[in-house]
């Protein structure tokens, strides 16, 4: 039995079953959840965590202040994610608020946001014209791509590949996109930029005064800590028919789990975006056989499992298996003016070398 309800204008929830709605309302009323204290301890170790590294940065050094901020950075993005589906307040303006500073550098929060709300749409997952943090090309795309991009493509797919050059690649085509919005004059990423950049400079100032230098926070803290995001989302979706098989569950260790906020659990979180990071695990568990039905046996058994798999063999994710070349045309003809990275005509013969997808990250 699939029950649904709503939980906000754009996201719905999906019950496994009557059991599974009452049981989780009864998780709600109590005062851990109703409270949300989870997630102020992570905003206050993340926040506090940052201030101290970056306080006694002279004393702790290089070797061991650029790890720890590299963790925090990472800690982070999984935290605006939790303050983007509503949480810790019912307040989206305050959560907002909370996550505006740019600790992880490189995607102001509102870009995040949109992307990723539009991203929960389970019918159109890892569609490239409708999924704006998917992966795959469509067919014209990929057919039209040169040997060059399709090898640039091939080492992203491998996991030390996404880690090593997927955050290059990724801001890239965050760059790209945005600098075309910005010359079109629209007033909101304008505003958005300018008040990112102002909040950035804010926060390199303050590593400055520490005794950081800013290019030293820029390349050796945030771009690692996003190639450390990028281990979670490396193979969280796939294109297959059924929309609640596209989605995987991860049952990684507890530092991985609390590094990501459970989001290793991807099925139950896009079943139920609105449930809190510490209530995905507890969902899962007690409806493990369930979900793993649910979604066809998608399972892995940890990160490493990957890194076994794929340290340098790429995994399949290229021409979008389900878009045949004609219901390719019907859908670019009617969504004209939609725009997404992965859909780009093959950027190294447009010289510039970007990344397919630039949000995907914040699923």
């Amino acid at each position: 039995l699939l029950m649904t309800s709503a939980t906000s204008k754009t996201r719905t929830s999906h019950y496994l079953h009557a059991e599974q709605k009452s049981r989780i309302r009864l998780w709600q009323r109590q005062w851990l959840w109703r409270s949300e204290l989870p997630t102020w301890c992570v905003l206050l170790a993340v926040y506090g965590g940052w201030a101290l590294v970056v306080y006694h940065w002279q004393t702790l050094g290089k070797a061991v202040g650029t790890p720890l901020l590299i963790f925090i950075a990472c800690w982070y993005m999984s935290l605006q994610h939790e303050l983007i589906h509503g949480h810790p307040t019912r307040w989206p303006h305050v959560n907002q608020l909370l996550g505006l500073l740019p600790l992880a550098v490189w995607y102001p929060y509102g870009i995040y946001r949109d992307a990723h709300l539009a991203h929960h749409n389970d019918d159109s997952v890892t569609h490239p014209l409708d999924d704006p943090e998917s992966y795959y090309f469509s067919e014209s795309r990929w057919q039209h791509s040169s040997a060059l991009w399709r090898g640039v493509i091939a080492f992203r797919n491998t996991f030390f590949g996404r880690i090593l050059l997927g955050p290059a690649l990724g801001i890239g085509a965050l760059l790209k996109d945005e600098l075309r919005e910005i010359i079109r004059g629209n007033g909101k990423k304008i505003t958005m930029w300018l008040i990112h950049l102002s909040l950035l400079a804010l926060v390199l100032w303050i590593a400055q005064l520490a005794g950081m230098s800013a290019w030293w926070y820029l390349l050796a803290v945030s771009y690692p800590a996003l190639g450390l995001a990028m281990v979670r989302s490396f193979y969280e979706h796939r294109a297959v028919d059924e929309p609640s098989a596209r989605s995987i569950i991860n049952e990684a260790a507890w530092p991985w789990r609390l590094l990501f906020l459970n989001l290793n659990y991807h099925i139950v979180h896009h079943d139920l975006p609105g449930l809190p990071w510490y209530g995905l695990r507890k969902a899962y568990l007690a409806d493990r056989i369930e979900y793993q039905q649910r979604n066809h046996g998608f399972v892995v058994q940890g990160y490493s499992q990957w890194w076994r798999n794929y340290a340098w063999r790429a995994i399949e994710v290229t021409q979008h298996p389900l878009m045949g070349r004609e219901e390719k045309g019907l859908i670019e003809l009617s969504d004209a003016n939609k725009h997404n990275n992965n859909d780009e005509e093959p950027l190294w013969q447009e010289i510039y070398l970007w990344d397919v997808r630039f949000w995907h990250l914040w699923r």
